[in-house]
């Protein structure tokens, strides 16, 4: 079975904020070889569209080789986005779904293929609710911002987890890697 992975980035705070966070070149390199190893990324609506940022540097390169090769891994990987109000998607790679996001997610996991990674909020909200989420992949970086939106809130229910391993850039940010303990 494929593993459904939550990658996102948060402050040390606890915050999802993409503004608060500076990605630097190995940032953008960690996430393109992701996008290039994923089978496919789940997007809420929200961040999908924030994504879509990354369509005008295909068109209008930055010259910074990271922010310009993750642009191309974004585009290159499939994306399933879930919304309600979304009538398309603009993106050749992207696709509505027409499941609910717990039926998506049990048939994608019976699927050949690469693992399934959640880079939403909402989504990794929801799918912890659901106990689906088989790895964390939480990048912190070291930055407080004091308010915004935190990852860990609305969870039903205990969950423990296991650290499997870290990793440390040089700009200071740690992804810290987890699973799920049996229970």
């Amino acid at each position: 079975m494929r593993k459904i992975i939550a990658a996102i980035n948060m402050t040390l705070d606890g915050f999802c904020d993409h503004t608060a966070i500076d990605p630097d070149e190995e940032i953008h390199q960690h996430y393109s070889e992701l996008l290039n190893n994923a089978g496919v990324i789940l997007y809420g609506r929200i961040t999908y569209q924030l994504m879509q940022y990354w369509q005008t540097l295909l068109i209008n390169p930055s010259g910074e080789k990271s922010m310009d090769d993750f642009a191309i891994a974004i585009d290159q990987a499939p994306k399933i986005v879930f919304s309600h109000t979304l009538k398309n998607t603009g993106w050749d790679s992207a696709k509505l779904s027409n499941q609910t996001l717990e039926e998506e997610v049990l048939s994608l996991k019976q699927q050949p293929g690469n693992a399934i990674f959640v880079g939403s909020r909402s989504l990794i909200i929801q799918l912890m609710n659901l106990k689906l989420i088989d790895e964390l992949q939480l990048c912190i970086h070291p930055v407080l911002v004091g308010e915004g939106l935190p990852l860990f809130e609305n969870i039903n229910g205990r969950t423990i987890f296991k650290l499997i391993k870290t990793k440390t850039f040089s700009g200071g940010a740690v992804t810290h890697y987890y699973e799920p303990k049996k229970e």
